[in-house]
């Protein structure tokens, strides 16, 4: 490899010294820089493309259109409530119910935004508008528990069913059985209210788009695939909305009422019951009618269990009122305010009363100092002491108004708590009077047992049934009233469009979806494509050698297709040239008149124009990789050469993958390596030269593969050989290996007048041939240009090519 190498650098220098330096680069390709991309390289990826970017769009669209036909309507109801400040009703008190004041709190409005989409209010619908049995809304509860995954899993019987968690009732946890039983409500109702929530909107109505100026009206909205099931659900969140409003207002709610109606019922008929034991006491004692007569013990127990009773319905009605205010902190907050209001009223007689008195005593004062002022000036003693007097009373005023302040934030804070302790010590009291009758009442009855029984217990039985009926009669005169003042407190929320059935759905837009997705596919197809373009590192037309190589292309080789194969096959067979499985390589001597040989007499006048003033008489013919054309390419060359007279030697010295001999069927036993493996003197290796008759080429074999081709191409009988061959012949043509696997053809192109790099088009990639390109400039050998074999003319990136090759084919059947 040293003398190689020696070798190599001693032609070099001989070469720069007999010409001038060849630049790395043609002028002409300078000016444009690597990597450039411009739009018609955009547009040729889209073009080359098309089938691609256009199956995209086409099953893009189909499927999209098949979805959204397969998918149902949504229709959407819409209904508005107009929400009006907190106003109080002064001209109805039936009865001591909180009066409800004027609220300006800017978060009010907001406040009812919320309470619109809030689980309560939901789940109330639920209820009254008997969503559990609409099979509509069953339908789609169950599609949204069952997941695309879930039901894989559950068809294939690797899921099973969840069973749902129960609340176990236990008090000793601090529940009650109505708050337990509320809660398993609230669970079962659960998917529902999520129903309700995913296709329920809430917006405040704005004046204009514009402006975006608020009104105090609030739009509901529902979605659904029923357009009569989703006005159904909108107008039952209104009116559920502003009936809740309207309980909340009047103090009362529906919880209360149902009370109300189950007591009223559990006592009418226990009076009816107990009138029916009376009944049967009085003929079971045979006690038609009772005289008037009673004794001292029966006359204290009738006392004491008319007490009892009273007791009793007393602490109940504490215990109601305890548990109600406790229990709901909107009746313990109205109470408070009640409260509230009554002591500032008091405060402001007071401060009012305190203020007239003041100012008069001023005004007083005012009118002597203006009598003062007559006399005396401003600065008289008089005068100031009036002054200070006028002060002093301002300033208690002022003392006055701050203590008032004072204590009214300290009562706001305490009346709630004030108002429930006050509640629950009433309740104890209650309870521990009834406790302390019942024993009295106990222990008297214990006094009459022995006296008339059935005359004791027809007494009691009588005083429980007036008493039964007292409570009673209370009950439903507050039953009353409560539905009184509900109907007589305004409502400071009204519904003011109702929703009706829509007519047209609202989605799925089909043609827009559609459109959209086409538009959006083709984007996607069209960056696809520059993608595929950006990762295709391979060189395909003429423009990416001369922008990526700057090198010229000398000439384009189409490719052959099937038919021309098998003509060129049928020629070689009836001519008797060459057997139909080597004949292909000869394309100019087999078909002169084709593309392809035109193509190869191009390649011919580019060579013969590369050097000023003088032909090459030497040629390297040599690829980046295997199987790129080079043989066929270094053949059909020497043989266009050969057809303008001229005296031609072609040489394999591709002694690794020798194909000369197979292609003109001559012996290998001996040829370039049995030369170059001793001194050989000129007539020797002229007569290792054979010609072929047919295409009149001399020709050189590799002779037998020797174990190291580098070596013997790098020898010092190599340069002797090419010197004797370029003073026989007028061309010398030279089959190298590749570039880029073997240094065999990097050790040639220094010996040549030129080189002749053959480039597979769609195949050869591109940092591999600008590689073979840096190798051949570091050696110093001059590259006339690129042969671009395999050309693809049917593609619109060889369009001139295109336009050659068939004009040229039918130029050729025309003349046939």
């Amino acid at each position: 490899m040293k003398e190689s190498r020696e070798i190599i650098t001693a032609v070099k220098s001989e070469k720069e010294e007999l010409e001038p330096r060849t630049p790395p680069y043609y002028p002409s390709y300078r000016g444009t820089p690597e990597g450039s991309i411009r739009l018609l390289e955009y547009w040729n990826a889209i073009r080359k493309r098309l089938w691609l970017i256009a199956g995209i769009v086409i099953l893009s669209t189909i499927l999209t259109a098949i979805y959204v036909a397969r998918k149902p309507n949504i229709y959407e109801a819409k209904a508005r409530v107009q929400v009006d400040l907190e106003q109080g009703n002064p001209q109805l008190q039936v009865t001591d119910k909180p009066t409800v004041v004027t609220n300006p709190d800017p978060a009010y409005f907001n406040t009812q935004l919320q309470l619109l989409t809030s689980d309560s209010l939901l789940r109330r619908v639920v209820k009254e508008a008997n969503l559990e049995a609409n099979k509509e809304f069953q339908e789609e509860r169950n599609k949204s528990e069952a997941s695309a995954w879930r039901a894989f899993l559950k068809s294939i019987g690797l899921a099973k069913e969840e069973p749902r968690k129960k609340i176990e009732l236990e008090e000793s946890r601090g529940f009650n059985l109505t708050s337990i039983e509320e809660m398993q409500e609230a669970i079962r109702l659960a998917p529902f209210v999520e129903i309700l929530k995913k296709n329920l909107a809430v917006e405040p109505v704005r004046e204009s788009r514009a402006t975006f100026k608020d009104t105090r009206l609030i739009e509901i909205r529902f979605q659904h695939t029923n357009p009569e099931l989703a006005a159904l659900i909108t107008n039952a969140i209104a009116e559920v909305f502003v009936r809740q409003n309207q309980e909340k207002r009047t103090g009362t709610s529906k919880k209360t009422n149902d009370f109300l109606s189950e007591r009223i019922a559990a006592l009418q008929s226990e009076i009816k019951r107990d009138e029916m034991r009376l009944a049967e006491l009085k003929n079971s004692a045979g006690i038609l009618k009772k005289d008037e007569g009673q004794t001292i013990v029966i006359d204290r127990l009738a006392g004491l269990n008319k007490q009892l009773l009273e007791a009793e319905n007393i602490r109940k009605t504490a215990e109601a009122e305890y548990n109600a205010v406790k229990d709901q902190p909107e009746r313990l907050r109205a109470l408070a305010e009640e409260k509230l209001q009554r002591f500032i009223t008091e405060r402001e007689n007071d401060m009012r009363a305190l203020s007239n008195e003041t100012a008069k005593r001023i005004a007083d004062l005012e009118a002597e100092k203006a009598k003062l002022l007559v006399e005396y000036q401003e600065s008289a003693p008089e005068v100031q002491e009036i002054n200070r007097k006028i002060e002093a009373l301002k300033g208690a005023i002022e003392k006055a108004q701050e203590k008032n302040r004072e204590e009214l934030e300290k009562y706001r804070s305490r009346t709630a708590k004030e108002i429930l302790t006050n509640l629950q010590t009433r309740y104890e009291q209650a309870k521990a009077q009834e406790e302390k009758i019942r024993r009295a009442f106990e222990e008297q009855y214990e006094k009459a047992e022995g006296e008339n029984r059935a005359a004791i217990d027809i007494k009691l039985l009588e005083q429980n049934i007036e008493t039964n009926r007292g409570f009673l009669k209370n009950l439903i005169e507050q039953q009353s009233s409560n539905d009184v003042i509900a109907q007589g407190t305004d409502n400071n929320i009204s519904i003011v469009d109702a929703a009706i059935p829509p007519d047209t759905p609202i989605s799925p837009r089909r043609l827009t979806t559609v459109l959209l997705v086409m538009i959006l596919s083709g984007i996607f197809g069209v960056g696809l494509s520059l993608f595929l373009e950006y990762l295709d590192d391979t060189v395909k037309t003429v423009e990416d050698v001369e922008s990526y190589l700057g090198l010229p292309v000398l000439a384009a080789i189409p490719s052959m297709n099937s038919t021309q194969k098998r003509k060129l096959l049928l020629v070689g067979s009836k001519e008797n040239e060459l057997p139909a499985k080597t004949g292909i390589e000869l394309l100019v001597h087999n078909d002169s008149k084709s593309s392809l040989s035109e193509a190869y007499r191009q390649l011919r006048t580019s060579i013969l124009l590369s050097v000023a003033g003088h032909a090459p008489k030497s040629l390297l013919v040599t690829s980046s990789l295997p199987a790129e054309g080079k043989t066929t390419t270094a053949v059909n060359t020497a043989t266009s050469l050969a057809q303008t007279g001229a005296k031609v030697l072609i040489i394999d010295a591709d002694m690794r993958r020798p194909r000369i001999h197979s292609i003109f069927k001559i012996p290998n036993n001996y040829g370039l390596s049995t030369l170059l493996s001793s001194e050989t003197k000129e007539e020797k290796a002229l007569a290792a030269i054979c010609q072929d008759p047919k295409t009149k080429l001399y020709l050189l074999p590799s002779g037998p593969i020797p174990p190291n081709p580098a070596e013997l191409i790098g020898s010092l009988q190599m340069t002797h050989l090419m010197s004797i061959f370029q003073k026989e012949f007028t061309h010398v043509v030279i089959d190298s290996p590749p570039i880029a696997s073997f240094t065999d053809g990097v050790l040639i192109a220094s010996m040549v007048d030129g080189v002749i790099l053959v480039i597979h088009a769609g195949k050869s990639s591109r940092q591999i041939v600008r590689r073979s390109r840096q190798i051949l400039q570091e050696v110093g050998s001059k590259i006339f240009g690129v042969v671009l074999n395999n050309v693809n003319v049917n593609s619109q990136e060889n369009y001139y090519y295109q336009t050659y090759y068939y004009s040229s084919y039918y130029q050729q059947e025309g003349e046939e």
